[in-house]
């Protein structure tokens, strides 16, 4: 079982986060240092009536010592196609960083830039990206990343032939100005209200 395997781990952590010697605490539970050291390495089974005396002298519980299982680390969440770009969520909707992955088609300059506060930062997988930042045009191929103000009107769009799919990085900020047409919508609520024009 993973957490009676890891407990000895837990056990020699709060030992030796206190400052104690196998000594001092084997002492202060009764039993001997010999023993405590071989429950720290995982070579002798831990028993409530070995640990209930360990724990009290450490001030924790049993279930302390017990680790939990880990969630699931797999970002599940659906994909959303608007405006001509396919939208995929790459991090947990409670990130402070929202990473996406976009597939966006190839279609003229965009005429009307934004702007807005925040963080964004993107690195073209395939096909080539357009990047209009004021009236500066550049054309970002594939294995290519860009970084910039986004105080400074700015689009993206594939410039063609082929679809461009980009792996995309925003913060807070850039997630709620994508979404501040949306009556509040922050990034909790970003899932089935996609970004508007990413850029």
């Amino acid at each position: 079982m993973e957490e009676l395997a890891q407990l000895g781990l837990r056990l020699r952590s709060a030992r030796t986060a206190r400052g104690w010697t196998l000594d001092r605490l084997a002492r202060g539970a009764g039993i001997s240092p010999s023993t405590l050291s071989r429950l720290e390495s995982g070579k002798r089974q831990a028993s409530l009536e070995l640990l209930l005396p360990i724990t009290r002298c450490l001030g924790i519980t049993v279930d302390e010592l017990l680790v939990a299982s880990s969630p699931d680390p797999r970002v599940q969440r659906d994909a959303w196609e608007r405006n001509g770009m396919l939208v995929q969520p790459l991090s947990p909707e409670s990130s402070p960083v929202h990473t996406y992955k976009i597939r966006y088609v190839p279609r003229p300059p965009i005429t009307e830039l934004g702007s807005h506060d925040g963080y964004e930062w993107l690195y073209v997988l395939s096909g080539r990206l357009r990047l209009q930042l004021g009236e500066e045009e550049i054309l970002l191929q594939a294995g290519e990343a860009a970084e910039f103000d986004t105080l400074r009107p700015h689009g993206l769009s594939a410039a063609g032939p082929e679809d461009a799919e980009v792996i995309c990085i925003l913060n807070d900020a850039a997630v709620n100005s994508h979404t501040a047409d949306q009556a509040g919508a922050g990034p909790s609520e970003l899932g089935e209200k996609p970004i508007e024009q990413l850029s």
